[in-house]
């Protein structure tokens, strides 16, 4: 029989006929969740309102449509314009998906002012998610340190190399001796939200104070009003960030009304190692700490303040110095090699009894929780930017800000709607137990429905999800 295939069993696997002729079933069934996320954040009418000037005039797809059926697309895992297809063909569960055709077009007329409006309406969405989260679950999640919440919003600056094809404009050598792009971003530690990126050169200098404060204040506009005045703001980085003009930018917040504090790694330099020195022989060493707030084995903390040369910095600017014995593989340096001890500095403005800091012990390991955007950055890099469609950098930029927007759907797909480890599992996860599960579409009394199957395990987290999304409260009037 034509397009039928007998498979023989192996083992104990019962018996199949395969054929390609099923009618109602439907696969990723669980992306639909993220569509839904962008329809009650109002971000599919927020991107509608933004991209309006780019409808064509006799255009069947609202671009603001196409944008969030792009980024649901990188959200479910597509790694290229052609994934849309997945969505496309399901037009009974995700509706009709424009083509790859007008989705190009859609890329290549966002240009720097239409990035900015989508921008703002991600802005627009992202409050209004907040808003539910608040009202639903009392509050946005925490971040924390050595067992221990970090009061506030906490913001993670750091920039990654994204390996290209020579013939894509603007890759170039990086620093690392590789070729393609050095993005920089921030993400929200609290949600683990992309909030802002930029795409750059390869040859991007890591130290780039302009571009460290251009990703920083598009993060901040992010954030809504309510929560950016008066509400404790860390923001991270490592040696990267910690040059004069960042650090007096983010002094300057507080002159906005911005509770604004900084942590920064600091490069150890011939001042540094000498007050290291200076420490090791005159100065109280304490146990570090680690994630759960219990000692470090074989790590010590110590203040540097005072013996380091602090022209140029921000007054108060404190300088927090751990040494560990190094992990087999650890790249030392020949200072570290003589001194036996892996070095590592922090600077902070964080002041000693200030409410949202405390003991030197405490700074140090708050601040090293920074290398948790390390994690963020892998996996966004399997969620749309560690793979560039065109070799024109424009429309690359605009792929990013689709990209950063996929990885919000998924963060506020799990801080609204999920619990447990599926409220903080990493998108790969996320997708093998919920994206990813097909399911059958039936309709009955003119409703459409859509079947799990009762024996997937993780059917009853995604009945669940959809109930609460169903439940979400929306803007009035």
């Amino acid at each position: 029989m034509e397009g039928t295939c007998r498979v023989k069993a192996t083992g104990s696997r019962p018996k199949i006929i395969v054929s390609a002729d099923g009618r109602g079933v439907v696969g990723h069934a669980g992306a639909r969740l993220l569509a839904d996320v962008a329809e009650v954040t109002g971000l599919t009418a927020a991107c509608g309102d933004a991209l309006a000037g780019l409808r064509q005039r006799r255009g069947v797809h609202d671009p603001g449509r196409v944008a969030v059926d792009l980024a649901v697309m990188l959200a479910d895992g597509g790694e290229a314009i052609s994934d849309l297809a997945v969505l496309r063909d399901q037009a009974d569960l995700f509706g009709p998906v424009a083509s790859d055709p007008t989705a190009w077009r859609l890329l290549s007329d966002m240009d720097d002012t239409v990035l900015g409006r989508l921008r703002d309406a991600r802005a627009q969405a992202r409050e209004l998610a907040w808003a539910q989260r608040i009202e639903t679950r009392g509050g946005l999640p925490e971040a924390s340190a050595a067992g221990r919440t970090v009061p506030g919003l906490v913001l993670d600056l750091d920039a990654s190399i994204v390996l290209c094809h020579s013939e894509k404009e603007a890759a170039t050598p990086t620093w690392k001796r590789t070729f393609g792009y050095h993005p920089l971003f921030c993400f929200l530690d609290n949600t683990r939200e992309a909030l802002s990126g930029m795409l750059r050169e390869g040859r991007a200098g890591s130290n780039t104070t302009a571009d460290h404060v251009t990703v920083l204040d598009e993060a901040l506009a992010q954030i809504p009003d309510q929560l950016r005045h008066g509400t404790p703001i860390l923001i991270r980085s490592d040696s990267a960030g910690c040059t004069h003009g960042l650090l007096a930018h983010i002094r300057g917040l507080r002159e906005r009304g911005l509770d604004a504090r900084f942590s920064v790694g600091v490069a150890i330099t011939e001042p540094i190692r000498q007050a290291i020195l200076t420490a090791k022989q005159h100065l109280q060493w304490v146990p570090a700490l680690d994630s759960d707030g219990e000692p470090r084995d074989g790590a010590e903390v110590c203040e540097l303040t005072g013996l380091v040369p602090d022209d140029g910095y921000p007054a108060g600017t404190r300088f927090i110095v751990r040494r560990e014995r190094p992990h087999p593989g650890a790249q030392l340096s020949l200072f570290d090699t003589i001194e036996g001890m892996r070095h590592q500095v922090t600077a902070t403005d964080t002041p000693p009894g200030d409410p949202t800091g405390g003991s030197i012990q405490y700074l140090e390991a708050r601040h090293r929780a920074h290398a948790r955007v390390e994690d963020r950055i892998r996996t966004g890099k399997d969620t749309g930017f560690g793979r560039f469609p065109s070799r024109v950098f424009a429309i690359n930029a605009a792929w990013l800000e689709l990209a950063l927007t996929g990885i919000d759907l998924i963060a506020w797909t799990q801080m609204l709607l999920l619990d447990g480890e599926l409220a903080t599992a990493e998108p790969k996860k996320l997708r093998y137990r919920l994206l990813h599960v097909a399911a059958r579409l039936t309709r009955t009394a003119r409703r459409t429905r859509l079947r799990i199957a009762e024996t997937w395990p993780w059917a009853t987290d995604l009945t669940t999800a959809f109930t609460r999304l169903n439940e979400l409260p929306r803007p009035t009037g």
